[in-house]
């Protein structure tokens, strides 16, 4: 088969800001196909299509993308979403458990990309788009892993957008800021942790739990990672939602040490 409409394939599409981009997509006439790692108990909304997806397997992501390469015959946007969160100071983290979040938020995202690219460079066109973080251009204490990952996931698509645009394939990102989701639930925690660090880590999960309560909903993510996709002229960078906006622009203009202060007051640290 091969499918006149537009062709998205979604990763981490169960909840939150997948499901929520799973669906702008359909609603903008898109076949979407969306990914979790078990998806037999999923609902599907409305013109997205599930499949089961291991971002850290080499094997399933290859199956995935010939999957739909064979029923579609086209992908023009990959929106690499999966990820895992990992909070707690990173002295708390072994080599072994930062290992593992790697492999899901910056190598899964490397995998799906280099699974998808032979066929969009082929076709011509096609757009990659990762979801990043706010956490992709500042620090954020008490979420060192996790913030290195999305370091690297900036680092990864800034430089491999240079390398294919000639091909007609855009590797895009979106910072979202704090978004109303679970997050913090299903994060991964320091597997040595540490007394020093009990402390902060408790104001952590405080500061944290007030942000994602009071963030933006997912939907408002899903129409920046819909705008990256589809945009004639496209930002290699966007941030998604109020706070990200705000402190994109501070980051770009305070002196680093003025930064530095914010930094440290908005996770309630000491001067």
């Amino acid at each position: 088969m091969t499918a006149t409409r537009q062709v998205a394939l979604v990763t981490g599409a169960s909840s939150g800001i997948g499901k929520a981009t799973a669906i702008a997509f359909a609603d903008a006439g898109f076949h979407v196909i969306g990914t979790s790692r078990n998806t037999a108990r999923l609902t599907s909304p409305a013109g997205v299509t599930y499949l089961d997806l291991d971002v850290t397997s080499d094997e399933s992501v290859a199956s995935v993308v010939k999957q739909v390469i064979d029923r579609y015959g086209r992908i023009d946007v990959l929106v690499n979403n999966a990820g895992v969160g990992a909070n707690g100071a990173g002295e708390e983290f072994s080599v072994a458990r930062t290992q593992d979040v790697f492999d899901i938020n910056v190598y899964g995202v490397m995998r799906m990309t280099k699974a998808v690219l032979p066929h969009m460079r082929s076709q011509r066109r096609g757009r990659i788009v990762n979801v990043s973080s706010l956490s992709g251009f500042v620090p954020s204490p008490f979420m060192a892993i996790y913030t290195s990952t999305k370091h690297a996931v900036e680092g990864y698509s800034g430089s491999l957008d240079h390398e294919v645009r000639e091909h007609g394939v855009r590797i895009l990102l979106v910072e979202p800021g704090p978004i109303n989701t679970p997050f913090g639930d299903h994060s991964v925690q320091g597997d040595t942790p540490m007394p020093l660090y009990a402390s902060g880590r408790r104001t952590f999960d405080e500061v944290l739990a007030k942000n994602t309560s009071g963030g933006d909903a997912p939907a408002v993510v899903a129409k920046v990672i819909l705008a990256a996709a589809t945009d004639r002229n496209p930002k290699l960078r966007r941030t998604a939602g109020s706070t990200a906006a705000t402190i994109s622009v501070l980051y770009r203009v305070l002196p680093a040490r003025i930064f530095d202060r914010i930094v440290r007051r908005f996770n309630r640290m000491p001067k």
